[in-house]
């Protein structure tokens, strides 16, 4: 089995369920469509599968948890919102049982890659294991904080599982299972860290949040590795190229920026993530376009110049989409 993953969130900066009119109307358009096609009852698997994401089941609301995995081994990214759900599925095995142990790798902690921590079940059972590993040193601070009244009424102390904290050396490979991983540091307000994943010859890099101040291989200087031979990269895109320029400083990019780094570098699949709290679906889909507009662009561009660019295979992030590395 080749090392996959699983998203659990996509969204940055704070949780954005969809509204129960833009549900109802979203159910609107879609009747409506299905009826002016002229598809029959039982051909509604059929028009779903036509329509693209952002007219169906959309992007996904909750804030980053990634599910890294091979046959023997799992590796949580981030304690977002969408490890919640991970935390349900989880129950199925050991962690339902107390003989649980749980991997969590932590890139940062802003409260959008934390907030999901209290909501994770398997930290409530006793008998579980989960460590948790950051190069912050104040990560044992940060989630004894998260449980502190008045922010949550179950005190760290009540936890039924016992949490182990790892801090990890920056740019120094650590192995788990089959799976080895690597922290780079990102473009970020506080300091952010990606991760480089190797696993029988393949890897992933796991870049949120980042804004790609740093975009060409010498100002990427000990960094560059985390672009250099890699299968898989998700990248933080959390703006439209214009609104990448207006916040400056804030800390995230744009698919544009982001695709320059993945065609320069020959980067072979890039699924862009952390979208905005404010960009709805179809937003998200309009960028979608700018960015196909703009690949294009570059790609003839640099054919005229007799420099071609490698053409890159990219996605924005789906909520719960497996994506294999």
């Amino acid at each position: 089995m080749p090392m996959k993953v699983k998203l659990w969130g996509v969204r940055g900066s704070l949780p954005s369920p969809q509204p129960p009119q833009e549900i109802e109307q979203r159910l609107k358009d879609t009747l409506e469509s299905f009826l002016e096609q002229g598809f029959g009852k039982r051909e509604a698997a059929k028009f779903l599968s036509s329509l693209p994401i952002h007219k169906r089941g959309g992007f996904g609301g909750n804030t980053p948890c990634c599910e890294v995995f091979t046959e023997n081994t799992i590796l949580l990214v981030d304690g977002g919102s969408g490890i919640r759900r991970k935390g349900y599925e989880l129950l199925a095995g050991p962690c339902g049982k107390g003989e649980g142990e749980i991997h969590l790798l932590m890139s940062h902690l802003h409260w959008d890659h934390v907030i999901g921590i209290p909501f994770f079940v398997p930290i409530f059972i006793s008998g579980n294991t989960i460590h948790v590993y950051a190069v912050q040193k104040e990560v044992e601070e940060t989630f004894r904080v998260l449980f502190r009244k008045p922010n949550f009424p179950v005190p760290y102390e009540a936890l039924g599982a016992e949490i182990i904290y790892h801090v990890l050396e920056p740019r120094k490979p650590s192995t788990i299972g089959d799976i080895t991983f690597t922290p780079y540091l990102l473009d970020h307000t506080d300091p952010a860290w990606g991760f480089r994943f190797e696993h029988n010859g393949r890897t992933l890099s796991y870049c949120l949040d980042t804004e790609c101040t740093r975009a060409g291989r010498e100002e990427l200087g000990p960094d560059l590795p985390l672009y250099q031979n890699v299968n898989v990269l998700i990248i933080d895109a959390q703006y439209s190229l214009p609104e990448a320029i207006e916040k400056v400083n804030w800390g995230h990019a744009a698919a544009t920026i982001a695709l320059d780094i993945a065609m320069r570098e020959g980067i072979e699949k890039v699924i862009f993530t952390h979208h905005d709290p404010a960009a709805s679906d179809e937003k998200i889909a309009v960028v979608s376009r700018q960015t196909e507009a703009y690949e294009a662009y570059e790609l003839k561009q640099a054919r005229k110049a007799g420099m071609p660019l490698k053409e890159v295979q990219w996605m924005f992030a789906q909520e719960e989409m497996v994506v294999d590395v």
